[in-house]
């Protein structure tokens, strides 16, 4: 997941982006993925990459891609994760996802678990 990326630095500008490009239902998940990645990885950045709300450190780390009935979190070397939670999707070389679709029914343990990791493998 690297390439031409546009980036809102953070703070009101991702936060104007966030209310105009997602939907109040997406906003509201977002809203709790957003909490958890400042708690589990507080040395990534929020950025805009190819349009979605993403996570990055030396590269991209998770981004979030909406669709009507959910937002899929993914996570950029997902496939490399262990995943003791069994939520992980996907069949791709590289990338891993959970949907998501209650802002109360998000499995923050679980996630907490892979943002650790996928942090553990950014740079490497």
């Amino acid at each position: 997941m690297t390439g031409p990326t546009s980036e809102p630095t953070s703070g009101p500008d991702l936060d104007a982006y966030v209310r105009s490009t997602y939907s109040a239902a997406h906003q509201a998940i977002i809203g709790v993925l957003r909490d958890l990645m400042a708690e589990t990885a507080p040395g990534i950045r929020e950025v805009v990459y190819n349009g979605s709300l993403a996570w990055r450190g030396d590269r991209i780390v998770a981004i979030i891609s909406p669709s009507k009935t959910h937002l899929t979190f993914a996570f950029a070397r997902g496939a490399e994760f262990t995943d003791g939670y069994g939520l992980l999707a996907g069949v791709g070389r590289t990338t891993r996802h959970v949907k998501l679709k209650n802002p109360d029914a998000v499995p923050q343990d679980a996630l907490r678990d892979y943002i650790r990791q996928a942090v553990g493998l950014d740079g490497r």
